[in-house]
């Protein structure tokens, strides 16, 4: 699904990653986790095709994207800040992506499953921090793209929300997809991800299950490990 091989990346005297290899094999939950600075953003943007490697090869569905752009529309992708257009409504919003990327019948099942339809003729600068962030899930759910990218997902979302988000990742999941998650909130973490892959000044430290990271770091639960690694890592 994706296969990264010896992936540099710096920005001026700022080395952001290094030396990272990973494969991700088709369907399940990959959590990207990393302290602020550690290289994630850097390797979803990489993966995008949004930054562009100083060394190292990416393919994504057996293309190196070096070669071709056409992959991007295999790929369904929820930015972690969604700069929309303020006088935008968010109607013509949605509209205007079915046009560039093509008809979807999804679209009205997520807007009814976020609660969505007071806000569709509402101008997206008049809305809250956590209704654009609905709008930004609808966006990135409503095509059927084998490989989904979330980036920070959660924020600004209310509990229901995030129960519903949580659901629809899960159905994803079990339609076949391969969904990779950056987020520093460790609970949704743990109750979504199969597998994490966790980035430690643009190198990856760990990869495995949260039950692997457990015995790795000989802590009772997760966010212990997490700590861990941080702390044992800034002693």
């Amino acid at each position: 699904m994706v296969s990264i091989q010896n992936l540099h990346k710096r920005f001026g005297k700022n080395i952001v990653l290094s030396g990272v290899n990973l494969d991700i094999n088709e369907g399940g939950i990959f959590a990207v986790l990393g302290p602020n600075g550690s290289g994630k953003t850097t390797l979803i943007k990489s993966i995008l095709g949004m930054v562009i490697p100083n060394k190292g090869e990416i393919h994504v569905l057996g293309e190196n994207i070096k070669k071709s752009s056409n992959y991007r529309h295999k790929i369904d992708y929820l930015p972690q800040i969604a700069n929309f257009p303020n006088n935008l409504k968010v109607r013509e919003l949605i509209r205007m992506i079915k046009d560039l990327r093509g008809k979807t019948n999804d679209d009205q099942r997520l807007i009814e499953l976020f609660k969505l339809e007071p806000f569709l003729n509402k101008k997206l600068g008049n809305l809250s921090g956590g209704t654009k962030q609905k709008v930004n899930i609808v966006l990135a759910f409503m095509f059927d793209s084998p490989l989904i990218i979330l980036d920070e997902p959660t924020t600004g979302l209310d509990p229901i929300s995030l129960i519903r988000l949580k659901e629809l990742i899960q159905i994803e999941k079990e339609r076949g997809k391969t969904i990779l998650i950056t987020s520093h909130i460790m609970n949704f973490v743990e109750e979504v991800s199969d597998e994490i892959v966790f980035l430690l000044e643009g190198e990856i430290y760990f990869r495995g299950s949260i039950n692997e990271l457990k015995t790795k770091t000989n802590q009772p639960d997760f966010e212990h490990a997490i700590a861990s690694i941080l702390t044992d890592n800034h002693a």
